[in-house]
């Protein structure tokens, strides 16, 4: 094997991670936002939640073998993985856990504001661990891979926002509650580390 091809060996696992977190947070999202809309109803929703816990399990075994067994991984990228996989399952869980008790246990407006940190937290979590990671990675190479998907995550909140936004303004759309912005981003970004590495990977084997 190449110098190159086994370069990509080694930075694929944390890609492979970085896709599958993205499509857990995106599909969670999605059938949450459904079942708070009203177009499915609780047995349906609970059926489709299969789909992101299945996701959860494939990121965390992707992510641990990335960071534990890894050879050549940078330490940043070890930390950065731990670090989404720590404030992803907090923001699923906090998020879940606040709409349930909002929606069935009619709290106090001193519970309600702690009920909303709950997601609120781990958010300003993953922001951190994104930005200590991208100051931290030593790897040109691996640096340039995140934040390129990072722009593409947050190009999508931009262009989805702005799109239903503006949608909304002429009352064409429901409105969309603002924390959808983090799902759509996390969605983004571990569809462009996907894409980028199939692209890696062709280009190794070319």
């Amino acid at each position: 094997m190449s110098a190159g091809g086994e370069s990509q060996s080694r930075r694929a696992p944390y890609s492979r991670a970085g896709l599958l977190g993205g499509m857990m947070l995106g599909t969670a999202a999605a059938i949450l936002g459904l079942k708070i809309s009203g177009a499915i109803n609780q047995s349906t929703a609970y059926i489709l939640a299969i789909i992101p816990v299945a996701l959860m399990f494939a990121f965390f075994r992707h992510a641990h073998g990335a960071a534990k067994t890894g050879k050549g991984a940078s330490t940043a990228a070890a930390r950065y993985t731990r670090g989404i996989m720590a404030s992803s399952l907090a923001y699923m869980l906090g998020l879940g856990i606040a709409l349930w008790v909002w929606r069935n246990l009619d709290p106090s407006i001193g519970l309600t504001w702690v009920l909303a940190m709950l997601p609120i937290i781990p958010i300003f979590w993953m922001i951190y661990v994104m930005g200590r990671y991208i100051a931290e990675e030593a790897d040109e190479y691996l640096r340039h891979r995140a934040i390129m998907a990072s722009l593409v995550g947050l190009g999508a909140v931009l262009a989805i926002g702005s799109f239903w936004g503006f949608l909304e303004t002429f009352e064409l759309v429901p409105h969309v509650p603002g924390w959808w912005a983090v799902p759509i981003w996390a969605f983004g970004m571990g569809i462009a580390q996907g894409v980028q590495a199939l692209r890696d990977r062709n280009g190794a084997g070319a």
